[in-house]
């Protein structure tokens, strides 16, 4: 009997185990069919970009004028400052991540970590290549999609191909919330 409790709790462990390596793996995945931007270059994406649309998930829930600024670090990757205002406190609040190239510095898919070891997948799949005024940004799943812009908001055309776009891509475009910049200090 104490044996197979041993065998339990170490099949638990390793299960365990199996499934985060999984799941870290599954992190730097790609939606089907979004395919990341080529000719990325990284110094003209540099700076402040101001989160105009996004999908719904548990680390900016709550928050609107959300905006990010990118910046080099010395070890070769980017520095990702995430800032939001709590729509109930009306405090500002802010995270720090670092961002790496997947594939190479001309193609737009890097992974971003805010915890640790763990990253995500941020896949820029179209882009205002000739001035870089707008991004259209996926995660990992149809789970996470952003609308980035270096104004608080975008053209109708800019937002309607937006729209277009990533509905045929297999994002639920009816469930983006318009991220709102009024006040904004």
């Amino acid at each position: 009997m104490g044996y197979q409790f041993i065998y339990s709790e170490t099949f638990m462990r390793l299960s365990i185990i199996a499934l985060m390596c999984f799941s870290l793996s599954a992190c730097l995945g790609a939606p089907e069919n979004v395919v990341p931007v080529k000719n990325f270059e990284v110094d003209r994406y540099l700076g402040t970009w101001y989160e105009v649309a996004r999908l719904d998930h548990s680390f900016e829930r709550g928050l609107d004028a959300v905006s990010a600024e990118y910046s080099l670090r010395d070890d070769g990757g980017l520095r990702v400052l995430n800032s939001g205002r709590s729509v109930v406190t009306g405090e500002r609040e802010q995270a720090v991540g670092r961002a790496y190239f997947v594939e190479d510095e001309n193609t737009g898919y890097l992974k971003v970590s805010f915890f640790g070891p763990f990253f995500g997948s941020y896949i820029i799949f179209d882009l205002d290549q000739s001035d870089y005024q707008y991004a259209f940004v996926a995660g990992n799943t149809t789970d996470y999609l952003w609308l980035l812009s270096r104004t608080p908001e975008v053209s109708e055309q800019v937002m309607q191909a937006f729209l277009d776009q990533s509905a045929a891509l297999g994002f639920d475009t009816e469930a983006l919330i318009f991220v709102s910049h009024e006040n904004e200090e």
